[in-house]
């Protein structure tokens, strides 16, 4: 097999040969069709995360080893099975469910392995993901049929879809006429704003330093867009006619999370999704006085997956703008995406797909 690999962190990848995997006992081998590239996989790349005033997060500290092939929005054809593996057939088409906890916690027997504090497992993170024409998948229960979703496009709800479906739920029961507030516009914000449409919210106010992809953010169905310069947390409450209840930060950075906060009015939820880095210092009487909630939401369960696969089946979710590059291009694309030049989603694929 062949695979583009974090040889060093912050360094090109590199095409290197390994010997394609040999499925045992449940575990299955796919054949890698599509991988998206999300912006996860930048911090991965880097090496780490920025904590503000507490240092920073190594990757290398939490598990991760290299060389290692990333990429965690997989999709692709059933190669091979272990003697174990049920319920699958060679040459079928799935959708790989890659945050794949340990299994034995009581996280991951409540179906939540994207909780799972022994996560070792995650491919692309902790194992080898989907920068590669094969992946070592543990079990066939993380497998997810496509239906007849372009490939291109189920790749993303892998990561994407799941992220911002699970971080929807966690907003708790909202009346569908009330805004609900995005913080960024690109991927995953335009994700949301499918979902939130597809979950039947009729007021979406999409917020982005980028007047570009706040006219993404509005042709994908955002009903309000606010420009993230000035003071933004005072256009958030303009544009939702009063203080917000519903917020979500895609982007979740030092200057994102504090004017998002400083938007929310009595009893409202923060959400907070994305791992730009920073830190935020909350003013402790306010939580109190306004029974605030400022919540993390990590990717979303196998529940999930299967949710936003249903969604999209039924024809109720529409796809985010997709485009495709070949994998030998994963660096160029990466190199793209660290720069803010892309809209929507690059979904890398096989030459042969």
């Amino acid at each position: 097999m062949r695979a583009w690999a974090v040889v060093e962190t912050g360094q090109p990848l590199q095409a290197l040969d390994w010997p394609t995997p040999e499925p045992k006992g449940t575990e299955v081998l796919i054949e890698v069709t599509h991988c998206g590239v999300c912006h996860s996989d930048l911090h991965i790349w880097e090496g780490g995360y920025d904590l503000g005033s507490r240092g920073r997060l190594s990757m290398q500290d939490r598990g991760m080893s290299l060389p290692l092939a990333m990429g965690h929005e997989i999709v692709g054809r059933v190669a091979a099975m272990g003697p174990d593996a049920k319920g699958v057939a060679a040459g079928e088409m799935k959708v790989v469910f890659p945050w794949i906890g340990c299994g034995k916690c009581e996280r991951c027997a409540a179906g939540e392995d994207n909780m799972c504090p022994n996560a070792a497992r995650t491919l692309g993170i902790y194992r080898h993901g989907g920068y590669a024409t094969h992946v070592l998948v543990p079990d066939a229960q993380y497998l997810v049929p496509l239906d007849g979703i372009r490939p291109e496009v189920a790749a993303t709800y892998a990561c994407s879809g799941i992220t911002v479906h699970s971080a929807i739920k966690k907003l708790g029961k909202i009346p569908p006429d009330r805004p609900v507030v995005l913080v960024g516009a690109g991927g995953l914000g335009l994700n949301a704003i499918h979902m939130l449409k597809a979950l039947g919210h009729k007021r979406i106010v999409s917020v982005d330093l980028s007047a570009e992809k706040l006219e993404a953010a509005k042709a994908a169905g955002a009903t309000d867009t606010v420009l993230a310069q000035g003071d933004a947390t005072a256009a958030i409450v303009a544009a939702c006619g009063g203080p917000a209840l519903a917020v979500i930060d895609l982007v979740n950075g030092s200057a994102t999370a504090r004017f998002a906060f400083d938007a929310l009015g009595k009893g409202g939820v923060l959400v907070q999704v994305g791992l730009f880095g920073g830190e935020l210092t909350l003013p402790l009487p306010l939580m109190a006085i306004r029974a605030l909630t400022v919540q993390g939401s990590y990717v979303g369960s196998l529940a999930d997956l299967r949710s936003v696969m249903a969604l999209a089946k039924e024809g109720k979710l529409a796809a985010l703008p997709v485009t495709t590059e070949p994998m030998p291009e994963a660096n160029a694309v990466l190199q793209r995406l660290r720069d803010g030049k892309v809209t929507g989603r690059v979904v890398l694929r096989a030459e042969a797909a």
